[in-house]
């Protein structure tokens, strides 16, 4: 097997090290299932002090493995960085996974956020809140179920303002071939530890006037979402300048509010 691995990386030398490691690694691994294989035989019938220094390296050899074994199952699990995969609609033409969902971002975290506090490039918090006691925090994602590889956890404590809502930035290429036949849709998994009413508004900038549409989450079913049928509004097509998506957040006062993933759509309506 050695002569086969070494005739294969003399006709390609950048393969050299990657399968003669790999075939010295196996080969201490049975190694050492052998020696083990053993010394659970030898435990049957060793005196008690070997036993004592077999079940001392036995615990040891345990303790290093549950570890590895931990960490593979946890990085195994978590959603990988960079991924694009998204749950799209059934004739989707255009989707998107905010950077603050998708990516590390700078900064990964705010404490005392003030009004108009930026979390990335395409995330802003508004409020008015006299003494900020809201903390933001870039938090990556561990279920398996999970597609986003970062997640946005907010914690409210004393909140003395009338509103608190996260604005995110459509990127441009949603704008590039928006018509009033498509249906915008925000596809979000949300925790929180208290219930809570949560809000969608569809801004849209067209020449001098923005539209605006608002819709409830309804956050009693599994990954709330929401569309945006933009037949009922009055846009320009052609003097579209900006959209932005406000997530407004209704007496959110001492609650933990996890954002475990957002997305946008869109399709265009089937035509009858």
């Amino acid at each position: 097997m050695l002569a086969r691995t070494w005739a294969r990386t003399q006709k390609d030398p950048d393969r050299m090290t990657n399968p003669v490691t790999q075939f010295f690694r196996t080969r201490a691994h049975q190694y050492m299932l052998r020696r083990w294989n053993a010394a659970a035989r030898e435990a049957e019938t060793a005196d008690l002090f070997d036993l004592r220094d077999i079940g001392l390296r036995a615990k040891q050899m345990r303790d290093r493995a549950d570890r590895v074994s931990h960490i593979a199952d946890s990085r195994l699990a978590m959603p990988r960085v960079g991924s694009n995969a998204i749950l799209k609609p059934v004739g989707s033409d255009w989707a998107v996974r905010p950077e603050l969902w998708s990516g590390p971002i700078t900064p990964k975290g705010l404490v005392a956020a003030k009004n108009k506090s930026p979390l990335g490039r395409s995330v802003t918090l508004f409020h008015d809140c006299p003494l900020s006691e809201v903390t933001m925090r870039q938090v990556r994602n561990m279920h398996e179920s999970d597609l986003a590889p970062y997640g946005l956890r907010m914690d409210v404590f004393r909140f003395e303002g009338s509103f608190l809502s996260l604005v995110l930035d459509v990127p441009k290429d949603g704008l590039a071939g928006l018509q009033r036949r498509h249906i915008l849709r925000v596809d979000t998994r949300i925790e929180t530890e208290k219930p809570l009413e949560v809000f969608a508004r569809l801004n849209i900038k067209h020449g001098p006037n923005v539209e605006q549409v608002v819709r409830e989450l309804p956050m009693k079913k599994d990954g709330p979402a929401v569309e945006f049928d933009l037949a009922h509004t009055g846009i320009s097509e052609k003097r579209l300048e900006r959209i932005w998506l406000d997530l407004i957040f209704e007496r959110p006062e001492m609650n933990e509010i996890y954002l475990r993933d957002l997305t946008l759509s869109r399709r265009p309506r089937a035509e009858f």
